[in-house]
């Protein structure tokens, strides 16, 4: 029998994805109004206000509500895949190996710091995981890689989304008021941005208010946290592979029969973080015109932003007042840990 999509659940798919295709073009439009917001951030606060105004709150949790969990999950992974093209190795290996192993420290600190945080503060573990990943690598899209390599639901990505971005948007107005009191030169200020803050276009609304010499840094710094991304992973895909044998392993030695369907075991490192460390391989080779590349980086930028508008349309204010107040919390102590190692790693580095 051929497979086929009922029309009512292909009109409520289409109803969705067209609402996050809207939302996407607004949130370019803020971007190009004020270009100090990020059109990450303007993607995710659009979603979140269209969930919560009563003019679109039922429609939005309603009809297009499985259109926008379609965007928020499945667009998200391809731009992930395309975020490699803007990872050069080249670029990465002209900072040094000191302060790569510095940056590597500040990276795997901050998860370990931000995680042991989360279950300190009872939050569950897949949303220790999560916000961990979120806040020590590349925010949103990192999250997006746990969340598949560890076959974690969708909803339960909402929240730590709408923490990290939270916190990168509040970075962007606070980290240049520490300039001067902190002594930063733009050099400084630049790296520090890069190895502190979370998404690429919060680093970039950042980074570029002391100038082009901190802009360029930053962008480098934050670089080399992104291409932790798929180390990490990798190695996330085979804890969780080997915890699958463990768990059945364990229900054979119970002396049940095993089930009928156990299901496969998870992939080490799913398709799209291969992906994304072939896009590094072709961009650090040079193979890609600049203008492919540009057109690459406008189409991932797109499909993020679109995958974050379908996440922050999940999140409802009154449920995140009721439950996420430890998660608040646990978010501004990993912002925190992260600033304060980033800060302590540019001392050392530039």
């Amino acid at each position: 029998m051929q497979a086929y999509i009922p029309f009512s659940h292909a009109s409520r798919l289409g109803a969705g994805v067209v609402a996050a295709v809207a939302g996407t073009g607004l949130a370019f439009i803020v971007h190009a109004l004020v270009p100090s917001v990020p059109a990450m951030t303007a993607a995710v606060a659009l979603g979140l206000l269209s969930a919560n105004i009563p003019a679109t709150a039922v429609w939005i949790a309603g009809r297009a509500r499985a259109g926008l969990d379609f965007a928020g999950k499945h667009l998200m992974r391809p731009g992930i895949v395309l975020l490699g093209l803007k990872v050069s190795i080249m670029d990465v290996l002209g900072l040094g190996w000191f302060a790569l192993l510095l940056i590597s420290f500040v990276v795997l600190a901050s998860f370990a710091g931000s995680y042991g945080a989360a279950r300190a503060l009872r939050l569950p573990r897949e949303a220790s995981l999560l916000i961990a990943t979120g806040f020590s690598i590349c925010g949103a899209s990192a999250i997006g890689a746990m969340a598949a390599v560890r076959r974690i639901r969708h909803a339960d990505t909402v929240l730590p989304v709408a923490l990290v971005t939270l916190c990168g948007t509040v970075a962007i107005g606070v980290l240049p008021l520490l300039i001067h009191p902190l002594g930063l030169d733009p050099r400084e200020f630049g790296a520090w941005t890069g190895a502190s803050v979370h998404d690429v276009g919060q680093v970039v609304a950042t980074a570029q208010t002391a100038g082009p010499a901190a802009l360029a840094i930053a962008v480098v710094v934050k670089l080399s946290r992104v291409i932790l991304l798929a180390p990490i992973a990798a190695a996330a895909g085979i804890q969780q592979r080997l915890a699958s044998r463990q768990a059945l392993r364990d229900f054979l030695a119970a002396g049940t029969d095993a089930p009928a369907h156990p299901g496969k075991l998870p992939p080490i490192v799913p398709l799209f973080v291969l992906g994304f460390v072939i896009m590094v391989a072709v961009r650090s080779l040079g193979w890609v015109d600049p203008v492919v590349l540009a057109a690459a980086g406008g189409l991932q930028d797109v499909l993020l932003a679109a995958a974050l508008f379908g996440l922050g349309s999940a999140v409802r204010v009154r449920t995140l007042m009721d439950t996420g107040g430890r998660a608040l919390l646990v978010a501004l102590i990993a912002w925190l840990l992260i600033a304060l190692l980033g800060l302590g790693a540019v001392w050392l580095m530039v």
